[in-house]
């Protein structure tokens, strides 16, 4: 199998994580800067790493709506879905920067030099979570 990419979006800094080939795991991979070239970057990674497909964090508002941060998500989606030749998922991604920030400050890490670092434990979780979530469908179908 081939890995799975996960995107954790912000205005600044992108995050992502990769899966192993066994798609089990989540690990983080790198940073990306928002900016102009953020979708050539992740076409780069889904080539260089032949990524099966790329899931995206969909930072949906605590009562389950599309918010704005959300729909600037949705946009850059689209953007990816006309360049990867992959499929790219949304997963609901609510308060995984928090939890992210959390873990890290858990972990003795302090905050001013995790800056970078947080986006991708966010994406890690994002992926970690989509994962557990696919082996649970898996294993539901396998005992009927």
């Amino acid at each position: 199998m081939n890995p799975i990419l996960a995107l954790d979006f912000g205005r600044a800094r992108i995050g992502a994580a990769i899966s192993d080939e066994l798609q089990l795991m989540a690990h983080p991979l790198e940073t990306i800067p928002a900016n102009e070239q953020a979708s050539s970057r992740v076409a780069e990674i889904v080539r260089e790493k032949k990524v099966d497909h790329v899931v995206a964090g969909l930072p949906k508002q605590l009562n389950g709506q599309i918010g704005v941060a959300a729909t600037e998500v949705l946009q850059f989606v689209e953007k990816l879905r006309a360049i990867l030749p992959c499929h790219v998922v949304t997963w609901d991604e609510r308060l995984t920067t928090a939890a992210a920030h959390r873990a890290l400050r858990d972990a003795g890490k302090k905050t001013r030099h995790t800056r970078g670092y947080v986006d991708q434990v966010a994406a890690q979780m994002i992926l970690q979570s989509y994962l557990d979530w696919r082996a649970a469908i898996a294993t539901r179908k396998n005992d009927r």
